[in-house]
């Protein structure tokens, strides 16, 4: 495996305060073979001298970084997302350690390029919120001291570029440690938006047909989200899924219109 397999996985920074940090990791992504910045509603200036100072000789990533107004934007075209986090989840989701669960993202070795991947951040102050985490399939939490567990961004940064390298430049150091995920040719996985498509159909229905109530929709769905995250479904399975609930929510109207 090459660096160039580095090259689908999308750095996502979900709203970063400090231009210092996001030039130290335009600078990491370099120092690691990856060239893909995603900045989510950023309240820095990723151009600005201090970003530049900071990226030294990888200024060309800031310039290449994209800026979208949402997580979801940032995540268009992905079929997998890996978040980081220390939070406590409301649904028991498995913390996963960064060297198991980042090689993930690189899918079949020897599908390099057709997959499409994310690596998500949260801001500085705050990290990610329970309702951006929906957004990711898999969880990982960086071992540190109970003392003091928070990161520096840029340091929880720089910590899972490295460990997505030595997968990338020497498989055979990190093979003892990898855990078994299923292989599939990433031209049969499903987009992140095609599903973020199905779970806002599914929630429409389910709260049409009185299942979901307003005050238990984030839990109940947080549930299907990990059901179908396990699943890994086709484009073709989920507009199966998306026609069933059309279906349904048709079968309903014509059945409340009959006199």
């Amino acid at each position: 495996m090459t660096e160039t397999a580095l090259s689908h996985i999308r750095i996502i920074l979900v709203e970063p305060a400090g231009a210092l940090n996001v030039g130290s990791i335009a600078r990491i992504l370099k120092n690691m073979g990856l060239c893909r910045m995603v900045l989510v509603n950023p309240s820095c200036d990723p151009l600005s001298a201090e970003a530049r100072q900071m990226a030294v000789h990888a200024a060309d990533l800031l310039e290449a970084a994209e800026i979208v107004p949402t997580l979801p934007d940032a995540l268009k075209g992905c079929q997998r997302a890996i978040a980081t986090t220390v939070r406590t989840r409301s649904v028991e989701t498995p913390l996963e350690h960064p060297r198991t669960a980042l090689p993930w993202l690189l899918g079949d070795t020897t599908e390099v390029g057709l997959l499409q991947s994310a690596l998500i951040f949260g801001s500085e102050d705050r990290g990610l919120s329970n309702e951006e985490l929906k957004y990711a399939q898999r969880f990982v939490c960086i071992p540190s001291s109970p003392v003091y567990q928070s990161l520096n961004l840029a340091q929880a940064v720089a910590i899972c570029c490295y460990e997505l390298y030595q997968w990338v430049s020497q498989p055979n150091l990190m093979i003892n440690e990898s855990v078994s995920v299923p292989i599939q040719n990433p031209e049969l996985l499903a987009s992140l938006d095609d599903l973020e498509g199905y779970y806002q159909n599914l929630e429409e229905l389910l709260l049409k047909i009185g299942y979901l109530h307003p005050h238990t929709v984030s839990s109940r769905m947080e549930k299907f989200r990990r059901l179908l995250n396990r699943a890994y479904p086709a484009p073709a399975e989920v507009a199966m899924l998306r026609g069933i609930l059309r279906q349904v929510a048709w079968a309903i109207d014509t059945e409340r219109k009959r006199p």
